[in-house]
C-alpha cells in the first residue's frame, strides 16, 4: 500500500478490523516498528480528534511526530501548474511536497473542501498534489470527499459491539446549522458496503448523497420507516449534494431522540452540536458510543500507519 487515502483500498475490512481490535488489546506489540521514522501531519482545517489519535498512533509505534496547521504557520501553497505566482501563494506545492518528503518518511494530510466548487472538489486537488509531488506515503486525515480513518473507526466500532451475526445499520441526516461536507457520510457508506450489515440511509427530499457512492444501498426519506429494528443509528449532517453546497429548507424534525431511535446504539464522529444533532438523553445514555468511537480513531490509525510502516 502506497498510500491510504480511501477506504476502498481495504479489500477485506472484517479483517483489519480484527486486526485493530488485536492492536487496541496490546497497542505497543509494534513499539520498535517505527524507530527512528518520522511523521508529519499536515492540518489545513481544525482537528481535535484526528490530530490527538494520529500523534497518538504513532507514538505507540514507536514514531516521531510533528504537527503544522499549514494555513496559518506556513508560506500560502499554490495547487495549479503553470500559474504566474504573483498574488497571495509563495510556494508551489511541487517544492513544498518535496521539501516536507525530506523531514517526514509518511505525511498525512486534512483538507476539507470549500463546498463551491463540485468538480473541484472532488478532483481532491489538495490531497492528489501531495501524492503526485511528495515521495513518502500519504494518508489522508480527511479530505474533500472522503474520511477514511473515520469510516475505519466506525468499522471497527460496530464489529466491536454488536450482538448480532447481520445487525441492522442507519445513516441518518441530522440538521446542523452550517453546512457540511460529504465525506464523512460517504466513508461511511462505503466502509457499510463492505461489512454483512443490514444498512440503510435516511435523509429529507433534496439531501441525497453522490449516487455514485451510495448506489443500491437503499434510502428512505421517512426518518421514522428507515428506523424501525435498527441497532446502530449513525447521525451526521451534510449539505445537499444535488444543490451542491446549499441548506435546504427542512420542514420535519430530524434530531435524533430516544423516542426515535429506541435501544439502537448512537454513533456519532464528533464535534456535535448537543440539542440540535442529538439530544442530550441520547448522547449521555449508555446507548452512546460516540466516546468509544473516539477512543477507536487510535488504532484505526494505528493500523493503517503499522501497514504503510511495514510496506517501505
Amino acid at each position: 500500500m502506497k498510500h491510504f487515502s480511501s477506504i476502498d483500498q481495504i479489500r477485506d475490512l472484517n479483517q483489519w478490523t480484527k486486526e485493530a481490535l488485536e492492536l487496541k488489546a496490546n497497542p505497543l506489540a509494534f513499539k520498535n516498528l517505527g524507530k527512528n521514522k518520522t511523521i508529519g501531519l499536515l492540518f489545513f482545517n481544525s482537528s481535535l480528534r484526528t490530530r490527538l489519535s494520529t500523534q497518538k498512533a504513532a507514538l505507540n509505534l514507536g514514531m516521531n511526530t510533528f504537527v503544522m496547521n499549514v494555513s496559518e504557520d506556513a508560506w500560502g501553497i499554490e495547487f495549479e501548474d503553470g500559474t504566474i505566482m504573483n498574488g497571495t501563494t509563495a510556494e508551489h506545492i511541487k517544492e513544498a511536497a518535496a521539501v516536507i518528503s525530506q523531514y517526514c518518511d509518511i505525511i498525512g494530510i486534512r483538507a476539507f473542501p470549500k463546498l463551491e466548487d463540485k468538480s473541484k472538489d472532488e478532483s481532491e486537488h489538495i490531497l492528489t498534489a501531495f501524492q503526485k509531488y511528495a515521495t513518502v506515503p500519504i494518508v489522508s486525515l480527511e479530505s474533500s470527499t472522503g474520511h477514511p480513518l473515520q469510516a475505519l473507526t466506525d468499522a471497527i466500532t460496530i464489529n466491536e459491539f454488536t450482538t448480532k451475526k447481520k445487525p441492522k445499520v442507519v445513516l441518518s441526516w441530522a440538521p446542523h446549522p452550517k453546512k457540511l461536507p460529504h465525506a464523512v457520510a460517504n466513508s461511511f457508506v462505503k466502509a457499510m458496503q463492505k461489512l454483512d450489515v443490514e444498512f440503510v440511509i435516511t435523509n429529507p427530499e433534496g439531501y441525497n448523497l453522490n449516487p455514485e457512492i451510495t448506489a443500491e444501498t437503499p434510502i428512505f426519506h421517512n426518518q421514522e420507516d428507515a428506523f424501525k429494528d435498527a441497532d446502530f443509528v449513525y447521525a451526521k449532517n451534510w449539505c445537499s449534494y444535488e444543490n451542491y453546497g446549499e441548506i435546504n429548507d427542512v420542514e420535519e424534525d430530524w434530531m435524533i431522540t430516544k423516542e426515535k431511535i429506541k435501544d439502537a446504539h448512537f454513533m456519532h464522529c464528533l464535534p456535535v452540536r448537543r440539542n440540535v444533532v442529538v439530544a442530550d438523553e441520547v448522547l449521555d445514555s449508555e446507548q452512546s458510543l460516540a466516546i468509544e468511537q473516539s477512543n477507536n480513531r487510535t488504532y484505526a490509525a494505528q493500523l493503517v500507519l503499522k501497514k504503510l510502516l511495514e510496506d517501505v
